[in-house]
C-alpha cells in the first residue's frame, strides 16, 4: 500500500478552476473520505490521483515519488465509478476477472478462481457469478464494480461514492463490510461521499472539500463538535445546525447574548476558557451554532422556554424533526422520538441547552470557540489514537 501525498495542485477545465492550490498527505493503509457538495471538486481529486486527469500546477506523489508522468495503467490504482462501468458482454465472473487478466497484472487462472470467489463471498454474491450486467439490479452492478478492484492488490483503492445506488438497508451493511475489507487487506482507500452518514462512519479522517479547495481536514469527531466554519458546521449533521446571530454583552462577571429574531436573551455559562477566549476576541457581536439534539421542547408552557409553533414534522429513520417557527419567522430544527401526535401551528416552547453551544464570527463566519474545548479536543485526540 501507499502514502499519497498532493502538494498545490491546481487542475483547470478552460476557465473554470476546479482544484485550486489542493494540498493532502494520505497516510499508508488510511481509509481517507473526501466529502463536500456536488461539484466541490471531489472526483477530479480521484483522477488526479489515478492518473486520469494531469494537474496544470502542483505535483501527486506516490511513496514520497512524484507520479505526474506516470500514465495511469502504471500508476497501479483501483477505482470504483459511481457508473459501474462493466463489460456488458461479460458474465460477472468474467468482469471481475478482468483486471487480473490484463498484461500488467496477470495472474494464473487458479488464483484468480480463488480471489473471486473469496471477494464474491464476502460480497455475498457468489450466485450471481455466472449472470451477464444486463440480468443484475442497480445494486448487484455496483457491488460487482467493488468486487473487480478489491480482487486486486493496488498501492491505492479509489472508490467514487460506490454506494450511491444500493438501497438503504443494503447501503448500510456495506459501510460496514467496506470499513472491515479495508482493515482486512490493509489498503490505502479513498473515498468520495457527499453523504455525510458515510463520511463519519466510514473515515479515519475527513477532508471538507468546497469550490475546489480543501477547506478542514481532521477526524469526524473533531470536525463535527469543531467546525472551522459555519459552512463545515451546516456540511455535518442531519438535520442541520441551527445559527443565530446574537449581541454579545458582558454583566459584572458574566457574558450574556441577545439572541436576534428570538427576543430572548441567554447567560453564556461560565467556563474559564470559554471566557477566556471571548475576552481575547473582543467582539460585541456572534453567531451561536446550536445542533438540533441540543434543544428542549414542551407541548405545555415552561418557565424560560420560548413560545413558537410547529412549523413542520417529518419522520426520517429512527428519529423525527420539528421545525418550530418564532414570532419573527426564525425557524429552529429539533430531534424528536417517532410516533409523536404533533400538529402544524401548534404550539411548541423551545429552549436551548446553551453549554453545548459553538461560536462562530459574525463577520467571517470562522469558528472561534465553544463550551469546553478542550476536553473535546482531548476526546478528539484520545479517539484518533
Amino acid at each position: 500500500m501507499s502514502r499519497i501525498q498532493l502538494e498545490n495542485v491546481t487542475k483547470k477545465f478552460g476557465k473554470v478552476t476546479a482544484l485550486d492550490g489542493v494540498t493532502l498527505d494520505i497516510k499508508d493503509k488510511e481509509f481517507f473520505v473526501l466529502f463536500g457538495p456536488a461539484g466541490a471538486g471531489k472526483t477530479t481529486i480521484l483522477n488526479c490521483i489515478a492518473g486520469i486527469q494531469l494537474p496544470e500546477e502542483g505535483v501527486v506523489k506516490f511513496d514520497g515519488e512524484i507520479v505526474n508522468l506516470v500514465d495511469a495503467a502504471h500508476r497501479d490504482t483501483a477505482m470504483v465509478f459511481e457508473n459501474y462501468a462493466l463489460y456488458p458482454q461479460m458474465t460477472v465472473y468474467d468482469n471481475m476477472a478482468s483486471p487480473l487478466r490484463s498484461k500488467l497484472y496477470k495472474k494464473d487462472e487458479e488464483y484468480i478462481k480463488e480471489k473471486i470467489q473469496s471477494v464474491a463471498e464476502m460480497m455475498k454474491m457468489d450466485y450471481l457469478l455466472e449472470r451477464l450486467p444486463s440480468q443484475l439490479s442497480n445494486g448487484q452492478k455496483q457491488r460487482v464494480a467493488m468486487g473487480r478492484a478489491l480482487v486486486r492488490s493496488p498501492r491505492v483503492y479509489l472508490m467514487d461514492e460506490p454506494l450511491a445506488h444500493l438501497d438503504a438497508k443494503l447501503r448500510n451493511s456495506m459501510r460496514t463490510e467496506l470499513k472491515e475489507i479495508q482493515a482486512n487487506f490493509g489498503t490505502t482507500s479513498i473515498y468520495v461521499t457527499h453523504d455525510f452518514m458515510e463520511a463519519m462512519s466510514l473515515g479515519d479522517r475527513i477532508a471538507i472539500i468546497n469550490e475546489g479547495k480543501v477547506v478542514q481536514i481532521g477526524t469526524g469527531d473533531e470536525i463535527y463538535y469543531m467546525p472551522c466554519n459555519e459552512f463545515v458546521a451546516q456540511l455535518m449533521g442531519d438535520p442541520e445546525i441551527n445559527l443565530f446571530t446574537g449581541a454579545l454583552t458582558k454583566s459584572g462577571d458574566k457574558y450574556m447574548l441577545a439572541v436576534e429574531g428570538l427576543d430572548k436573551t441567554y447567560e453564556l455559562p461560565a467556563e474559564k476558557d470559554l471566557y477566556a477566549k471571548l475576552d481575547e476576541l473582543g467582539l460585541d457581536k456572534i453567531d451561536m451554532g446550536m445542533r438540533p439534539q441540543h434543544l428542549k421542547y414542551s407541548f405545555e408552557p415552561k418557565e424560560g422556554y420560548l413560545k413558537c409553533i410547529v412549523y413542520s414534522y417529518e419522520s426520517i429513520g429512527n428519529k423525527s424533526v420539528i421545525v418550530a417557527e418564532a414570532t419573527d419567522g426564525k425557524q429552529l430544527r429539533m430531534i424528536a422520538p417517532n410516533g409523536l401526535s404533533v400538529k402544524i401551528d401548534q404550539d411548541v416552547y423551545v429552549d436551548m441547552k446553551i453549554d453545548n453551544a459553538m461560536f462562530f464570527d459574525a463577520d467571517t463566519k470562522v469558528y472561534l470557540t465553544r463550551y469546553n474545548e478542550a476536553v473535546i479536543k482531548q476526546f478528539a485526540a484520545e479517539q484518533e489514537g
